[in-house]
């Protein structure tokens, strides 16, 4: 018997004929699923945020300016935004306050070993954010100088705070080499020591800055305390500028003098010194050895000595500018001057300034003029007891003030008879003397056992001497010696007053 079999029928199409159903439908389920619209997904929503950073921490040393920086704060739409800081933690006696506390880098200076914490706040329509900085300050140690410098040495600004020494100098020390001295430098003295600027190799750059001074000071800050600078070098490059020197004078230099600095001549000691500031010394501020050389000297002060604040020689005196300070508390407010000589070229004329400060010059003992000599209006000279001025015959001598600006020539004491006077062996036309006051000489007799406040001596020695005051001598007001020649109206053309002889004595 023959059967005719249905595929679909049998159990195996069955099997086949269910997984081919349900690939069918599992292909249609995709088909409509993968037609469906995507879903949006709302983005997560994006804060404006502000922020602060007072930048890293900081050491640093007392004295030393601290710049901070909050220039790294931002503000993440780009929108402006402002800057406070505030000092939340400082040493327990400081007393610093922020220059531009409103601005990104304000500035401060510790004056205080110790922390200081600080707080940067910013600020915006988005809001505010702080952040905090440390800075901490500490203080170096000095460095010891022990031993004399003889390689070139520079010394640097190794402690910020001016009052805090860089250097401590131990023992007294030469200086055979170049030595340069940066802006800023301290150097302390212990008691009794001095620093020797020796000829023959020794040179000293001290250039300082208005801000940032050079300081040649003591250990312990009082007069007395250490010894000075000697400077023995003629060195051309020799300059001290915007430096101070302080607390010397505790024995002598040479000749029984004291003072912050000595230029000694035998060497030819030379020196710039400019913007500096001597004080505070037992004895002279500077002294300036017969022989020496103020290559330069402009605005320099001198004040609170023992002593006057210079002690100089005739030739370096017309290097002295007008605006340096003279009259600062000194035992002395004047410029003194030892026994020297005013000399110069055959054509030269030697000048004197009269100061802004009033400061009148000293002359110690005798005054010899080998050159021309010429007073400006308004100079005053105090003479010394038994001190004189010579005027060689070489020389000539011109003191020509005005109606206001008078030219002074009197003793240290205005008391009658107290300098020995003047005496003129000059034969020059050019000598004169006009709107001057010249009085309380004749201590001792000036020449042929004649005391006078003026003397011409000696064969044609010559004077014009008009509208001035002659007063207070203890002998005669002028003395002229036998063939010299003195303008025939000086006894009408001039005032007397208390002269213990004759106004003018002629001899015949």
């Amino acid at each position: 018997m023959s059967f005719l079999l249905n595929p679909v029928g049998t159990p195996s199409n069955q099997r086949k004929f269910a997984q081919h159903l349900v690939l069918c439908l599992l292909s249609a389920l995709f088909l409509v699923t993968g037609c469906k619209k995507d879903v949006e997904i709302e983005p997560t929503p994006v804060n404006n945020t502000l922020t602060a950073n007072a930048g890293a921490d900081q050491e640093t040393q007392v004295g030393q300016v601290v710049t901070l920086d909050g220039s790294s704060s931002k503000d993440s739409e780009n929108k402006s935004f402002t800057f406070q800081w505030a000092i939340l933690r400082k040493p327990a006696k400081s007393q610093v306050t922020l220059a531009g506390a409103t601005t990104a880098k304000p500035t401060f200076t510790p004056d205080e070993v110790g922390e200081y914490e600080l707080e940067l706040t910013v600020a915006n329509a988005n809001g505010k954010s702080t952040d905090k900085v440390l800075v901490t300050a500490a203080v170096s140690q000095p460095v010891t100088i022990n031993q004399n410098i003889s390689v070139r040495t520079v010394l640097t600004d190794r402690i910020a705070n001016p009052e805090l020494p860089d250097y401590i100098v131990a023992r007294s020390v030469a200086v055979t080499a170049e030595l340069t001295i940066n802006p800023g430098v301290v150097i302390a003295f212990e008691r009794d020591t001095r620093m020797d600027i020796n000829d023959n190799g020794g040179i000293i750059i001290a250039k300082g800055e208005p801000n940032k001074r050079i300081r040649f000071m003591g250990v312990e800050k009082t007069k007395g305390y250490w010894v000075g600078i000697m400077v023995y070098s003629g060195s051309n490059a020799n300059v001290f500028e915007n430096i101070d020197v302080m607390h010397t004078g505790s024995r002598f230099m040479l000749s029984g003098i004291k003072a912050g600095m000595g230029l000694f001549g035998s060497s030819k000691a030379q020196i710039a010194l400019k913007n500096s500031v001597f004080s505070d010394n037992d004895g002279y501020g500077l002294y300036v050895q017969e022989g020496s050389i103020l290559r330069e000297f402009a605005t320099n002060t001198f004040r609170n000595h023992t002593e006057a604040g210079i002690l100089i020689d005739a030739v370096n005196v017309p290097k002295l500018d007008v605006t340096s300070v003279f009259t600062g508390n000194n035992g002395r407010n004047v410029v003194e001057i030892m026994s020297s000589v005013v000399k110069g070229g055959k054509d030269d004329e030697i000048v004197w300034k009269g100061f802004a400060d009033k400061t009148p010059y000293r002359m110690t003992g005798i005054l010899t003029i080998n050159a021309g000599w010429k007073l400006e209006p308004d100079v005053t000279i105090e003479m010394a007891r038994d001190a004189e001025i010579r005027v060689d015959n070489s020389a000539y001598l011109i003191a020509r003030g005005t109606p206001t600006e008078k030219i002074t020539i009197t003793g240290v004491s205005r008391t009658p008879g107290y300098w020995r006077g003047l005496i003129s062996y000059s034969t020059s036309a050019q000598n004169v003397i006009e709107y001057a006051e010249i009085s309380n000489a004749g201590s001792l007799a000036l020449v042929s056992g004649k005391k006078a406040n003026i003397a011409l001596y000696g064969a044609k020695s010559t004077m014009s001497i008009k509208n001035a005051k002659i007063s207070g001598s203890a002998g005669h007001g002028i003395y002229v010696g036998y063939g010299s020649v003195l303008n025939n109206d000086a006894a009408t053309a001039n005032t007397f007053e208390n002269n213990g002889a004759a106004n003018v004595m002629i001899d015949k």
